[in-house]
Formats: structure tokens, C-alpha cells, sequence
């Protein structure tokens, strides 16, 4: 089944948010107007042509409004497959997003075509408050039976304006349905799960990097440390986490680095021009770290895994991530809406771009976890429009570095295996 937060569907990667670069774009203009042929007063017409067609002769009747919209979300799609417009309803989710809100009832659910079971009910949360606990299962959505239609249509119903109502109809696991009232609300979503594995290894979830990950993140291993527990060592999973904020990629490995190299950023725009650097102190010196990292690590994981993995501060464990080495600025528009809008491209510490590419582990595994299926998700080189690799390739026998500390391998991966999060794995 498909596991999912309630939110309008925002695809995240790499984002920043900067006015910098708005007020960068008279530079870029004005070289395009020296290396690109600018439209004739033909082309203008060729618009204008289309668009009065389409108002005119379209077998149903469609606004100009509409017209317009679909023309700036085409010029954006056919960019590359993550610059988008935003409607002002989606740049305020977005923006919710990246604080690590949404508007919602505050649960976790496990899909399928025409089923949904709640997982997770977050504390605090209006699903919380009104009794919903996981294992219920979803019937009805406003008197909308989930079993009349896809299951994504009765999610959609979900979400709403903060502080609108609805009805929900859940069957519990003794079987019995019950109704409930609840109010949709700003709901904030965690950004990490911790627990003790066997031996001393700590092991944190993040789910996604929001502005506040890595500040929580710490403060989580201080509230440890304080309560008396000390990490043998730690693991960081970042299976499925698709990325986000860059600055809290940045922070994090700056807090599991001393110096160097974090990341750099190239694009047409000064401003894009950028590079993070360690600074010194460690939240855990000395302690090994593992990271692991899937298919479905992209971006803003892909940055922290290349450079704690290059620094020889971590081990990476997994499969090759995703392989979206591009970086994506929200600008603002005067609608209350924005684009998002490829700017730029990553590099890892040593000069490494991955995109379409992706970070190889140190150790590849034969499986994300016990008894899991073949993964057929895609990555970013089968995306259509996707940007092509740029940068040295990858080197076939393995990275140029070495790591830190010593790490008992064999001992490693049956921490790993025994809790179930890898199914079995060996070098290659």
C-alpha cells in the first residue's frame, strides 16, 4: 500500500526562496537579449492567433482565464520536469510545506485503489481530538463512499480551507463504523522518528527537510544525551525522502562535519553562484554514522548523503538514490502565485555533479526492507525533459576517499538487518 500525509500534493526537490534572485533577473535578461533570438511581432501574432481559436472553436465553451493559465503552465512544462507555475493556493502550500505544515486533520494513511486505513494519527492533531486512531479504516468522506470512486478522489476530499468541516465515516478494527466531525487545520508535521536499535544505535526517519530539520534534529540528540543515553552509533534514513529546503541539508552535515566542503551551487544568475562550508564542532564526534538512502532519496538527501559520504563521515547503505542534482527557485508573481523554476545545478565536494546520476552507496543491499518487493520506481534520468548529467562521472572502483573512523561492517548491517530495515545486503 501507499503510505501518504493529507496536503495538496506538492512535489518538492531542492528549493530556495530568494528575492535575490528576482532582483538578479535584469542581469540575465539582458544577457538573453545578446545570445537568444528575441520574439518578432509574427510570433505575437502566432499567440494571439492560437489563443482566439481555441476561445472560439473548442467543441465546450473554456474561459480566457483558463486560456491563460494553461499557456504559462505549458511554457513552464516544457522546461524540465520540476519547474512549475503555482496558483496563489499552491504557492501558500508550498510555502505551508516547507515550515513543515499543511492543512489537515493530521494523520498518515496506507492506500491502495480503493481503500484507505489510517496509519498514523499525529499528536495534537483534529484527528487526534475527534478519536481517530490507526487502524481505522476510511468509508466515507461527506457522505462520498471511499469504494465509488479512486482512492485519490476521496484524499483531495480531505483537504480544504483551514477551520472548514466535514464528516467522516471510519470502520474500526472491531468492525464497527463510527461517525466523526472534524475541522481542517494547520497541522505540523514531524520532521524525524527516533528509537533505540539493538547495541546503542540511535535511528532517525526524516521524512523531508523543512526549514526547522536540522534544529530539531539536534535538539533530539541533545534530549538523548540528557536523559542519559549514549549512541554507540546512528543511523540517519532517508529511503523516500524526496528533499526540500536546501539550508537544513547544509546544516545537518555541517553538524557532523569539522571543515570543509559542503556543497556548491552553479547557475546563470550571479546569485546562484553559491558554496556551504563546515564549520568546526561536531554534535557527535567520533560516533559512526550510516546513512541510508534509496531510489527515492532525492535532492536536498542527495546533498547531505554526497558530502558526509565524500568527507568520509558516513556510510552510505542502500541503493543509488534518485539523481535530481538540480536546484529550484520559488519567485513570487504579483498574483499572490510564484514558479518554480530551475536555476541552478549542485555539485558535491569534489566537483561531482549527480544529476541523473544519482549517489551510489558504499554498501548496495538486495533490499529496502524485510520481505519487500522489487522497487520499480523511476528516477530522474526517466523523467521526460529531464537535464542532462554534467560534470566528472562517477568513478567505476568505488569514491576517492576513506572513512574517518572505524566501522564494523559485518556488526553494521546486522543492526540493520535485525531491525528490519534492509532485507539482506553485501558489497559489491
Amino acid at each position: 500500500m501507499n503510505r501518504i500525509h493529507i496536503a495538496i500534493p506538492i512535489t518538492l526537490g531542492l528549493v530556495f526562496s530568494t528575492q535575490a534572485l528576482a532582483q538578479d533577473s535584469a542581469e540575465v535578461t539582458a544577457a538573453a537579449e545578446q545570445d537568444q533570438v528575441q520574439l518578432t511581432l509574427d510570433d505575437l501574432r502566432t499567440f494571439s492567433d492560437v489563443f482566439n481559436q481555441l476561445r472560439r472553436n473548442f467543441v465546450e465553451p473554456v474561459d480566457d482565464h483558463t486560456l491563460l493559465d494553461a499557456a504559462i503552465r505549458g511554457m513552464l512544462a516544457t522546461l524540465d520536469p520540476h519547474s512549475a507555475y503555482l496558483s496563489p493556493q499552491e504557492y501558500q502550500a508550498l510555502n505551508d510545506s516547507s515550515h513543515g505544515r499543511y492543512i489537515g486533520i493530521g494523520v498518515r494513511l496506507m492506500t491502495d485503489d480503493r481503500s484507505i486505513v489510517i496509519e498514523d494519527v499525529f499528536p495534537g492533531s483534529p484527528a487526534e481530538q475527534a478519536g481517530l486512531v490507526p487502524g481505522d479504516a476510511i468509508i466515507e468522506v461527506d457522505e462520498h463512499p471511499v469504494s465509488d470512486g479512486p482512492a485519490q478522489d476521496s484524499i483531495e476530499r480531505l483537504g480544504g480551507e483551514p477551520g472548514t468541516e466535514f464528516e467522516l465515516t471510519v470502520r474500526g478494527a472491531d468492525g464497527k463504523e463510527r461517525r466523526h466531525r472534524l475541522s481542517r487545520e494547520y497541522v505540523m508535521t514531524s520532521t524525524h522518528e527516533f528509537r533505540w536499535l539493538e547495541n546503542d544505535w540511535g535511528y532517525f526517519r526524516m521524512n523531508q527537510f523543512y526549514s526547522e530539520s536540522a534544529i530539531q534534529l539536534h535538539e533530539a540528540i541533545d534530549s538523548v544525551r540528557a536523559e542519559g543515553g549514549e549512541f554507540r552509533g546512528v543511523v540517519i534514513d532517508l529511503r523516500n525522502n524526496p528533499g526540500g529546503i536546501l539550508q537544513p541539508a547544509v546544516d545537518l552535515a555541517d553538524g557532523f562535519l569539522d571543515d570543509g566542503l559542503i556543497v556548491t551551487t552553479s547557475g546563470r544568475a550571479g546569485v546562484m553562484e553559491m558554496s556551504f562550508a563546515a564549520s568546526e564542532g561536531q554534535w557527535l564526534p567520533g560516533v559512526p554514522l550510516v546513512l541510508l538512502v534509496d531510489r527515492g532519496s532525492a535532492s536536498a538527501s542527495e546533498v547531505l548523503a554526497g558530502a558526509l559520504q565524500e568527507h568520509g563521515r558516513a556510510l552510505v547503505v542502500g541503493e543509488r538514490t534518485f539523481g535530481k542534482g538540480s536546484v529550484q527557485s520559488v519567485l513570487p508573481l504579483r498574483n499572490g502565485g510564484g514558479i518554480k523554476l530551475t536555476t541552478a545545478m549542485y555539485f558535491t565536494p569534489s566537483g561531482r555533479s549527480i544529476q541523473a546520476r544519482g549517489i551510489v552507496p558504499d554498501v548496495e543491499t538486495s533490499g529496502l526492507h524485510a520481505g519487500g518487493e522489487a522497487d520499480e520506481r523511476i528516477r530522474e534520468s526517466d523523467l521526460d525533459r529531464h537535464l542532462d548529467e554534467t560534470g566528472p562521472a562517477l568513478t567505476e572502483d568505488g569514491l576517492p576517499r576513506k572513512l574517518k573512523m572505524e566501522f564494523d561492517l559485518d556488526e553494521i548491517l546486522a543492526v540493520l538487518e535485525n531491525a528490519g530495515l534492509i532485507a539482506g545486503s553485501g558489497e559489491d
